[in-house]
């Protein structure tokens, strides 16, 4: 056996260094017998994981959701088997034969923890840093939900009160993501959250050396975090007493972050693989995993042993967990009894639900008048602002652009901020310039759940947020990304700031909803449409991001089918239609100028606004035959982006007026007539497909 500390402050028994070398072999097993994964992160750091679950966390296994319970977040994904054998132990429903599945078909134990997939995993880690930005996401939420429901509660009183843990590796904190989103926790002074940096010293390619010099600790620091540093014990394995006094020493820090660095070795105690790279992300092997059991007095035959005492000894996590939970809800029914409105506001909120009559605040837009749909967007999250309180959201230092300040009263700011509008409950949140961090603190809010959230910025900006939106798909989280200045028609700012494939792009995504409204009501009805869909459910739930117009566009009559995502804008006069044409956004105008040329020049025409291709999918065929006839095969698609999204509509002879090329820095009407966006250009792009069809 490992070398075992004895304190006081700590109850550390035999059986419990026991259970913790048990994660050491269990992890190993594990990877040996799928022939691939990483075990030496998850062996040497059983220690900090069996602490943290079973001596420190407030969870219950036996209820996975329950509300006061505190998140843990791996952001060190690849170390999945962290989580598994805790989850294993604690009784959260993984079994043995679970980890003998690792990493294969239909396991339980994906390679990287799934949220949805796996009960008790908080969120899908595996992009390095994600998770830590997601935590810090989670630690927002917490104090908002907390300002929604018990604000006037004294510190540590509330049953609103709770903490998020996050181990996160070398790799997490190289990458740029982690360094945006902890300088924003340090700003909020997010006191709810605790990082625990597992310092080994290795990445893929070495020792880190070969690519990492700063101080780490004194980089948190300056960031406003509380810091503190593990020693080894004199074995070189972690200390769980240590480990334990400066996890509670992070707790009982409420004013600040904390982050605790643990020096640690990879694959401890493996005889000949720890400190080596070849431990990250490969099997051991048969010698050595046998040399690492007799090193911790296993016996190198057996594989996955686990001793019915050690099994009886953590499932009584499950005892404990009942115990807190029942204390919680001690607290929670004393609240409810004092707080009967705000309790009410907790179980709408809590079932997904919506104020009734909130979409009788929704405004609508006379018809005619030219108006941004940006600006269209900030009159809806306004008017909804007093009706949602659950709404909250804000920018990427683009508010006045992206037109998303809910409140300019009132700023998610912490105690102490000298601006005048700051409210550590505040409505509007600032996120500075730190769009990846953004998106996935964005995830983070949604995981935690119980306020609904939407954040914004330029849409060509989206590709420093693409990995944490696609982690948004893939969880299926009902967050909202408000992307503006969504074509050239942005205007002198140039090429740099115009995005072209970006729609495209983002509709490759599977499960995200990229919409694209074509005027002032339509922004309203997908407002209203995305709030509809936004109840955190994993598997129908899904992300949607919201492009919108920097210059004014016509406003037309309100048409209930936008929310369908596709529908008839402008019907055909004088017979049955001869040519469809489709647009979204700023191009919708394009259209129904070409249909009234074609019109004059007797072709019956059909406009049609496609605002959402992913909700248009989802209606039955009738309905989309009804929109797009298949007997008309005379079709254009007007986009101002690559036109890769169109060519399943337009069909053969069919016509794209797209932009397959950079764009250039001059007004944004200049820029549409020399590329072809007129009205006339439509028109003869439908001549040429009329032409086709007939042949």
């Amino acid at each position: 056996m490992s070398t075992k500390p004895t304190t006081t402050d700590l109850q550390w028994t035999e059986l419990d260094q026991r259970a913790v070398d048990t994660v050491r072999v269990l992890a190993a097993d594990a990877v040996q017998k799928v022939g691939n994964g990483h075990p030496g992160t998850a062996m040497s750091l059983a220690p900090a994981a069996y602490t943290l679950f079973q001596k420190v966390m407030r969870h219950d296994p036996a209820d996975a959701d329950w509300t006061g319970r505190d998140r843990f977040v791996l952001s060190a994904g690849h170390s999945s088997l962290t989580l598994y054998i805790q989850l294993y132990l604690a009784g959260y429903g993984l079994e043995l034969d679970d980890l003998k599945a690792f990493r294969t078909w239909g396991s339980k134990t994906p390679g990287h923890p799934e949220y949805g997939h796996t009960t008790g995993v908080e969120t899908t880690t595996g992009p390095l840093g994600q998770g830590v930005a997601n935590a810090v996401g989670m630690a927002m939420a917490a104090r908002y939900e907390r300002g929604l429901f018990d604000p006037q509660a004294a510190p540590g009183t509330s049953p609103f009160d709770h903490m998020v843990w996050v181990i996160a590796g070398d790799g997490c904190l190289q990458e740029g993501i982690s360094a945006e989103a902890s300088s924003l926790a340090g700003h909020q002074k997010l006191g709810n959250l605790v990082l625990l940096w597992d310092d080994n010293h290795i990445s893929i390619e070495g020792d880190t050396e070969t690519a990492v010099s700063e101080d780490t600790l004194k980089r948190y620091e300056s960031y406003g975090w509380h810091v503190q540093r593990v020693d080894q014990l004199p074995s070189g394995d972690l200390d769980p007493e240590g480990l334990y006094r400066a996890l509670q020493a992070a707790k009982a820090e409420t004013e600040r972050p904390s982050f605790i660095a643990a020096r640690s070795i990879i694959a401890w105690p493996a005889p000949n693989a720890q400190n080596t790279e070849a431990a990250h992300g490969s099997a051991l092997g048969d010698d050595e995993i046998a040399a690492t059991k007799r090193v911790l007095g296993f016996d190198p035959e057996k594989t996955f042993e686990v001793s019915d005492e050690v099994i009886a000894h953590t499932r009584e996590a499950l005892d404990r967990g009942r115990e807190a939970k029942a204390e919680w809800e001690k607290s929670f029914a004393a609240w409810r009894t004092a707080n009967p409105e705000r309790a009410a506001e907790f179980d709408r909120i809590d079932a997904g639900e919506l104020p009734e009559g909130w979409e009788d605040h929704l405004p609508v837009f006379e018809a005619g008048h030219g108006v941004a749909t940006r600006a269209a967007s900030g009159k809806v999250l306004q008017a909804l602002g007093g009706v949602i309180p659950e709404l909250w959201g804000g920018s990427a230092d683009l508010a006045g652009s992206n037109n998303t300040t809910i409140d300019k009263t009132s700023s998610f700011l912490p105690a102490g901020n000298p601006l005048p509008e700051a409210d550590p409950y505040g409505r509007t949140i600032h996120f500075g310039i730190r769009e990846h961090s953004m998106a996935a603190a964005m995830n983070g809010i949604a995981l935690h759940g119980n306020t609904r959230i939407y954040g914004g910025t330029f849409l060509v900006f989206s590709d420093y947020m693409r990995n944490a939106v696609r982690l948004s798909a893939l969880m299926h989280l009902p967050v909202t990304y408000v992307w503006t200045h969504d074509s050239i028609g942005l205007g002198e700012d140039g090429p740099t700031h115009q995005p072209v494939e970006h729609l495209a792009s983002l509709r490759a995504i599977p499960g995200l909803n990229v919409v694209r409204p074509g005027d002032a009501n339509e922004t309203a009805i997908a407002w209203r449409e995305i709030l509809r869909r936004g109840k955190k459910d994993f598997g129908t739930s899904a992300p949607h991001g919201l492009a919108l117009t920097r210059q004014g566009v016509p406003t037309y009559p309100a048409n209930e089918n936008a929310a369908k995502g596709g529908y008839v804008l402008f019907d055909a006069e004088g017979g049955e239609p001869k040519a469809v044409l489709i647009a979204t956004g700023s191009e919708v105008q394009l259209a129904v100028e070409a249909r009234d040329e074609l019109q004059a020049a007797g072709v019956p025409t059909r406009v049609v606004s496609m605002p959402c291709v992913e909700w248009f999918e989802e209606q039955d065929q009738t309905y989309k035959d009804s929109v797009l006839p298949p007997s008309v095969k005379a079709r254009v698609a007007v986009e101002a982006g690559i036109g890769l999204t169109w060519y399943r509509y337009v069909g053969d002879a069919g016509r794209i007026v797209s932009l397959e090329h950079f764009g250039a820095s001059a007004d944004a009407k200049v820029l549409f007539r020399e590329f072809g966006f007129t009205a006339a250009h439509v028109a003869e792009a439908a001549r040429e497909s009329l032409a086709a069809a007939a042949r």
